[in-house]
């Protein structure tokens, strides 16, 4: 390779270097940290699940519970839980993109899984946030 060549080739090496993401915006495309409102949350997540259900023709406690579409007023995360709005937007995308096999797991009435891109508020045996401490 000529020398010129490989002066150009660093050259964009370190152009792409330049492009990536500044520190403390991995992970959130920029936003500003906004706490996610329950309430809104909720009713998206039960407009989505009762689509999905209706499209995959799951019938499920849960499924019936989105499709009546009622979420209290008051509704809260469990205390010492914070998720952010864009922790919302990501379960929600999985929500939507995920296949009817994987939304009746999510909606079953034994044994019902969550997708971990929903699971922005586990909780321990006590019911309370698992922060991972022991």
């Amino acid at each position: 390779m000529r020398a010129g060549a490989t002066t150009q080739w660093t050259a964009i090496g370190v152009a792409l270097l330049c492009l990536a993401p500044a520190a403390g915006n991995i992970g959130s495309c920029g936003q500003e940290a906004v706490a996610l409102d329950a309430r809104k949350f909720l009713e998206l997540k039960a407009t989505i699940d009762c689509s999905q259900c209706t499209e995959c023709a799951i019938s499920s406690a849960a499924c019936s519970a989105a499709c009546e579409g009622a979420v209290p007023a008051d509704a809260t995360f469990p205390d010492g839980c914070l998720p952010l709005v864009h922790d919302g937007e990501v379960c929600l995308d999985a929500l939507i993109a995920a296949s009817c096999d994987d939304y009746g797991r999510y909606t079953a009435d034994q044994g019902a899984t969550i997708p971990t891109e929903c699971n922005f508020c586990p909780l321990n045996e006590a019911r309370e946030p698992d922060r991972g401490e022991e």
